[in-house]
């Protein structure tokens, strides 16, 4: 299996080679990764600026490139530009610190699987919930958990996206839904020499969902979170409650007011 491998925390990021590390062991690798930390850009492509390649060396062998642009960029340049054949799939990580519940939205990890399912390439986002920590323990399940994908495969335009909790020995796997978890976000206020006000923005992920079926509630409990992520944002409930308005609705074009 031919495996591009990328993330949002840039291509020096330890997660990253970690998880090349325990993949090189049974499959095909190539890294194509952002040249700097492209943390919480969502899914953000690069269109008014040129993308900048380098490439990247290990023990003399060229092991793939740095990209001057997101992880969607590093996906898409990948597939259509840089690698001989199209993946047989793409996974994003190790990312140092959850992406569950709402974080899902501003993710560059999760952005750059969502990518790939997007272009129908299977993907997996991995995320350990630690900034230094057990990033052996979710590359060993990552590894294997890749070979299972390959056999069942996955429907277009969807992804996985794992949470791993920060402990060496796993017991258990959830498949869970994408929860509500939030974030504690908080600005400070500075002044600049020129007295211009500027603020700095700070984040932390909160484990709020009491919802025992949620990510940020299975992860909170040391439990491998695996969630089946769509591209499709359609809320499909409300398109049948909508229906029912469309005339409703058609009678809104008209001059004058309705309501």
């Amino acid at each position: 299996m031919n495996i591009l491998l990328t993330n949002d925390d840039g291509i020096q990021a330890r997660g990253l080679w970690v998880l090349k590390k325990a993949l090189d062991d049974r499959y095909a690798v190539t890294v194509v990764a952002p040249d700097s930390e492209k943390s919480a850009t969502g899914h953000a492509i690069t269109l008014n600026l040129p993308l900048l390649l380098d490439k990247i060396y290990r023990n003399g062998k060229k092991i793939g490139y740095s990209v001057s642009g997101t992880p969607a960029d590093c996906v898409k340049l990948a597939v259509h530009e840089l690698l001989p054949d199209r993946p047989d799939m793409v996974i994003s990580g190790i990312n140092p610190g959850p992406n569950v519940g709402i974080n899902l939205h501003y993710s560059g990890t999760v952005s750059a699987a969502k990518e790939a399912a997007l272009l129908g390439i299977p993907a997996i986002a991995v995320s350990v919930n630690s900034r230094e920590g057990y990033f052996e323990t979710a590359a060993r399940f990552v590894c294997n958990l890749a070979g299972f994908v390959f056999k069942e495969g996955l429907p277009k335009g969807t992804f996985l996206n794992v949470n791993v909790p920060d402990v060496e020995r796993i017991e258990e796997v959830r498949i869970t839904k994408q929860g509500i978890s939030g974030l504690s976000e908080s600005f400070s206020r500075h002044t600049d020499p020129k007295n211009r006000t500027y603020f700095r923005q700070g984040s932390q992920t909160q484990f709020i969902d009491y919802d025992k079926t949620t990510d940020g509630h299975v992860l909170g409990k040391n439990l491998i979170s695996i969630t089946p992520v769509q591209c499709d944002m359609t809320d499909h409930d409300q398109i049948k409650r909508l229906k029912s308005f469309e005339q409703i609705l058609s009678s809104l074009t008209n001059e004058g007011d309705n309501f």
